[in-house]
């Protein structure tokens, strides 16, 4: 993390799950941090509870707003840009599709475009997801060289951003000598995951109610990984390819097969680790269409900069539990998350 002391970043999505943890981290290791977001999308959120807007440059804007973003840009040179900005829930994109389709396809086009005026940037990381794939429902995971073809709004909205990206990537970047990665990432768990629709915040919403956790689909199978799993991988790709342009490309980041849990079975974790007598229920809503399975093969990361994960699954349901109950018993979240940083990177010396 020396490396990026003194460093200007410029993160957009700041105000959200992943990009609070970014920041947080970034902030520790001395970075001049800007981000670019709209406010936090949840009630409560990390970005405020941590009070991570007092520690950095936080400009509120929506990422469809070229001209605002393009003025954020010029006024503070970023060196390194992490693209988080997205509408990131699937059933939220079957709701409002347009929305969806706006925020992740011509968001990425603005950043693309404010990367490619800019006098400043060297290294460039749009974060996307693992769904971008065409998903086939098979057992063995999913390369960086297969094809990209979402199903969903979200899912097919962030393929539309990766292919995005390797247009301007084709057309512009490789004769400017800037360095462009894109990350594709398993599903993230962490402390301060207060969206809707996704597991865990579920299941700590009915923790705090005393009621049983509600199971939409308890046999599909996820890779989940802590939030600080990809938060790291990010931070090394764009260090990497900042140093050397030869490792600029694109890279799956997920979990080892052993955390590629049914969600029944990461809530049984949970269970186990919330204690109080917790249980789940098996409740199908009749929602939208969701994948059934789908995993990654992580090699080339693994293979191209030696990375292994740090945590098993078990430790990260670990890692959640005791930020909740920090947070519950109203103790000092910005300190609860610098021990598990801290923690987190004494496993990879």
């Amino acid at each position: 993390m020396d490396f990026y002391k003194g460093k200007r970043v410029l993160i957009t999505g700041h105000t959200g799950f992943k990009g609070a943890w970014l920041c947080q981290m970034l902030i520790n290791a001395g970075a001049e941090v800007t981000g670019y977001a709209l406010n936090p999308p949840t009630k409560p959120s990390l970005f405020e509870i941590a009070n991570i807007s007092g520690k950095m440059n936080s400009v509120i804007g929506d990422i469809r707003d070229l001209s605002k973003l393009k003025e954020t840009f010029i006024k503070t040179q970023p060196e390194i840009v992490f693209h988080l900005a997205a509408q990131p829930i699937v059933r939220e994109s079957y709701k409002n599709p347009v929305y969806t389709y706006e925020t992740n396809v011509m968001g990425t086009v603005n950043i693309c475009e404010c990367v490619r005026t800019s006098d400043s940037v060297k290294s460039f990381l749009n974060v996307t997801t693992d769904k971008v794939y065409l998903n086939k429902e098979w057992e063995w995971g999913y390369r960086e060289n297969e094809e990209l073809d979402g199903y969903d709004p979200y899912s097919n909205s962030k393929s539309c951003s990766e292919l995005v990206t390797h247009s301007y990537i084709n057309s512009f970047f490789k004769n400017m000598n800037i360095a462009v990665s894109t990350a594709r990432a398993g599903n993230v768990i962490g402390g301060g995951d207060f969206a809707s629709d996704r597991i865990i915040p579920d299941c700590i919403r009915a923790a705090i109610k005393h009621e049983d956790i509600v199971v939409r689909n308890p046999f599909s199978t996820r890779p989940y990984q802590h939030v600080l799993e990809p938060i790291y991988a990010y931070l090394m790709i764009a260090q990497k390819q900042y140093e050397d342009i030869k490792y600029a490309g694109y890279y799956n980041v997920g979990p080892d097969d052993r955390d590629c849990f049914q969600t029944g079975a990461l809530v049984d974790l949970f269970v186990k680790h919330w204690g109080e007598g917790m249980k789940w229920i098996d409740k199908y809503d009749g929602g939208p269409h969701e994948a059934n399975f789908l995993k990654l093969d992580c090699s080339k990361l693994k293979k191209t900069f030696g990375w292994q994960p740090h945590w098993d699954l078990n430790i990260a349901i670990e890692k959640v539990v005791e930020w909740s109950k920090c947070w519950l018993t109203n103790g000092d979240i910005e300190k609860c998350m610098n021990k598990q940083i801290e923690e987190f990177m004494k496993v990879g010396k």
